[in-house]
Parts: structure tokens; C-alpha cells; sequence
């Protein structure tokens, strides 16, 4: 019986620049992914299984540095685990704001109930009805974004930040011509 097969995502590059950035002065370990070579890596790894480990093959067709040869996983690994924490941090802050819209959103509809109370009581009979539902409606409606932070809109960003601490813990293999 043989083990299963590790989903790979294959990349096929003239030279190992094209992978990073070229514009990025950083170091080479801290350089950014190029856009176009992130965008196929993330939409491949959407692709396949969540719970299995993935593999990042590299095919070259010229044989790159020997240091940077040895650097590449690292700095591919380094640059999803900080695409990760970035998503980390935007989730905080939409979770952060969410608190904040629900406990303003909460306040809303109470004065909101509040206020239809006193319109039942102050307005005549046609008009009381009418100011009570539109009162509860405002308010209900000032709970909108809270509830959509809550129920909806979490949910991407965890998944982007789960798929980038996968692709942070890929192995990464170049595959270069024979010498």
C-alpha cells in the first residue's frame, strides 16, 4: 500500500527574481512574494484539500545563487507567516469594531424602545402605531452591521488566515536543470 500523495502546487520560472518582487529593497529573506506568483500559490492551495499539508515545487529552468537556492523556503515561509499575523490583526480590529457597533447598536435600540413607549402615550391613537413600529424599526435597523460583523463577515478573513499559516508551514523545493 503506498502513503498518500502530499498536494504540490508547481510553479514553472526562467529564474528564481521572478518569484519575489523586484521593486522590494528589502533582503532577500523579508522580500515580498510577486503578486502575480502569490495570487497563483493562494488560488492553488484554495483548491486543495484544508486538512492536508501542501508542497510548493518550484521548477527553474536556470540555476539560481546557491544562497539564495538555500533561502528560498525561508523567505517563502516567512512571507505567508506575516500575510497570516496581517490577517490576524485585521480580524482582531473587525472583531473590535463589531463590540463597538453592538454595544452603540444596543444603546440605539434601547432609546429607540424607549422613545415608542412615550409615543404610545403622547401621540394620538393614529399616530401612536405609527411612531412605535418606525421607532423599533430604526433601532433594529442600527443593529445591521454589528450582526453582519458577527454572523457574516469574520468568516473570510479567518479562512485567509488559516489558508496563509498553511502556506507558512509548506515545504518548498526548487527543481532545477541538470548541471
Amino acid at each position: 500500500m503506498s502513503a498518500p500523495v502530499q498536494p504540490r502546487i508547481e510553479v514553472r520560472l526562467r529564474e528564481l527574481a521572478q518569484l519575489f518582487n523586484g521593486m522590494d529593497p528589502s533582503p532577500f529573506y523579508e522580500r515580498d512574494l510577486d503578486a502575480a506568483a502569490e495570487e497563483f500559490i493562494v488560488s492553488w492551495a484554495q483548491e486543495l484539500p484544508r486538512e492536508s499539508p501542501l508542497e510548493l515545487v518550484i521548477h527553474l529552468a536556470t540555476l539560481p545563487p546557491p544562497d539564495r537556492a538555500q533561502g528560498t523556503e525561508e523567505a517563502v515561509r516567512h512571507y505567508f507567516a506575516n500575510r497570516a499575523d496581517l490577517k490576524r490583526r485585521e480580524l482582531r480590529h473587525l472583531l473590535r469594531l463589531g463590540r463597538a457597533s453592538l454595544f452603540i447598536g444596543f444603546g440605539f435600540l434601547a432609546v429607540c424602545y424607549a422613545l415608542s413607549l412615550v409615543a404610545r402615550q403622547v401621540l394620538p391613537v393614529a399616530w401612536s402605531e405609527f411612531g412605535d413600529i418606525g421607532l423599533q424599526i430604526v433601532g433594529w435597523v442600527a443593529m445591521w452591521r454589528p450582526l453582519e460583523i458577527f454572523l457574516y463577515d469574520w468568516w473570510p478573513i479567518r479562512n485567509d488566515r488559516l489558508l496563509l499559516e498553511r502556506l507558512a508551514r509548506m515545504p518548498v523545493r526548487l527543481v532545477t536543470p541538470a548541471a
